[in-house]
């Protein structure tokens, strides 16, 4: 097996609530519309995050972002009125964790 990229997936509950919410967190809006119910942001060739609507299982989900500039990236969440908490400096990495309007946490680490 040869694994060449990762889609990381948010399950919500109402996708034009969750469109709103992860367009101005990643502060573009999706690049993608796979198929209804799924929208789907690339960052690079093969590397994504979907968010797709999936009622039963909205909320438990977790997301893990590299972000390379976590100081103004939460300096753009305050800019955007997004509520956050403080970056947590962690033994290896510092983190910024986010929960979406479902509940799904959205983790940035740098």
């Amino acid at each position: 097996m040869a694994i060449s990229g990762v889609l990381a997936q948010s399950t919500v509950s109402d996708l034009d609530r969750a469109e709103s919410w992860y367009t101005t967190v990643l502060g573009s809006p999706p690049t993608d519309r796979p198929m209804d119910g799924l929208i789907e942001w690339q960052f690079a060739e093969q590397f994504g995050l979907q968010v797709e609507c999936e009622p039963d299982r909205a909320g438990r989900s977790t997301v893990v972002l590299v972000e390379t500039d976590l100081d103004e990236f939460a300096r753009r969440l305050d800019a955007a009125g997004v509520a956050h908490p403080d970056i947590v400096d962690a033994t290896t990495v510092r983190f910024l964790q986010l929960s979406d309007p479902d509940g799904n946490r959205v983790v940035f680490v740098s």
